[in-house]
């Protein structure tokens, strides 16, 4: 995957994934056009020298000739069109990157975090919505953070269209009665989800938020120290995810100062923070991480 931010690449071979992050372009191989077919007609045959007999008319001789040649004109035109064939079977593959809409839920005007019978009605409500979300397919993958900070959880939608996705946030219960406010951000991942367990079984993963970190500077991203740095941080992301610590990264689309996401499926928390700490952009501060235990449903995620 071949991104504009170079810490915002991830995954070049996750899922079987991408290649550098965060450009999102693959060029393709030029083809040459197929060679023209032989022209038929008469117009041929008098604009050839050495076809034509005298008077106009063609010979035996001159037409045993042309019936002995094109077998051969069919042997080159097949040996010249299979090179090309091949050239189209062998082009750069597209890229593998899909936008999704990420929503982040947080705890809005009337968060109380008292458990009234008004506060359970509502939450069960949000709770059928994210459900009927995830069935339609209009969601990915939600679910609640849990711990406790102003982040509520996480609505990854499938659309590419913020105004669509934030449509479908809006119309969610807990945040028409203020509980929640969403903040929304374009995000790209692999399409690796699949439909949520039967019947629901909740699991806990682990959310980290890439930020800009301390030690980053504006427009050094380019500089070879950094660019060696990003190849180590890629190579770390495959070494993870082939250990199947590392089951979902992905990079923001907006340039603020969230880079990217990782979801860790491990034992705890401090698992997930010492394998966030392996990451050489983590490790010079050019990233920080920020950690949250997450509930999702079992089954959408590797």
């Amino acid at each position: 995957m071949a991104f504009t931010r170079p810490e915002r690449s991830f995954l070049p071979s996750l899922f079987g994934r991408r290649a550098g992050e965060e450009g999102r372009s693959w060029d393709g191989s030029t083809l040459s056009p197929s060679p023209s077919p032989l022209p038929k007609g008469e117009g041929v045959f008098q604009k050839t020298d050495g076809l034509m007999s005298p008077g106009g008319k063609l010979t035996m001789t001159r037409i045993k000739s042309i019936k002995n040649l094109i077998p051969s004109l069919v042997i080159v035109c097949s040996l010249v069109a299979a090179p090309l064939t091949l050239a189209q079977e062998k082009k750069e593959p597209q890229s593998k990157l899909v936008q999704f809409q990420m929503a982040l839920l947080r705890k809005g005007p009337k968060w109380t975090g008292a458990q009234t019978p008004e506060t359970r009605k509502i939450l069960h409500q949000h709770l059928v919505n994210v459900l009927a979300l995830l069935d339609s397919g209009k969601a990915v993958v939600a679910g609640p953070f849990g711990d406790d900070t102003d982040l509520a959880g996480v609505f990854i939608l499938r659309t590419s269209s913020t105004e669509e996705a934030k449509t479908w946030v809006d119309a969610d219960p807990a945040v028409k009665a203020g509980l929640f406010v969403a903040e929304m951000h374009p995000w790209w991942s692999e399409d690796i989800f699949k439909k949520r367990n039967l019947p629901l079984e909740m699991k806990t993963l682990y959310f980290a938020f890439l930020k800009k970190g301390p030690n980053r500077k504006e427009g050094d991203g380019d500089t070879p120290q950094v660019q060696e740095l990003q190849k180590a941080h890629l190579a770390n992301i495959n070494r993870l995810a082939e250990m199947k610590k590392l089951v979902v990264a992905g990079p923001f689309g907006d340039d603020g100062d969230l880079r990217g996401i990782f979801v860790f499926r491990v034992a705890s928390l401090q698992e997930a923070q010492d394998l966030c700490a392996t990451d050489p952009m983590i490790k010079i501060g050019r990233l920080a991480v920020e950690l949250h235990p997450w509930q999702v449903p079992e089954g959408i995620l590797p």
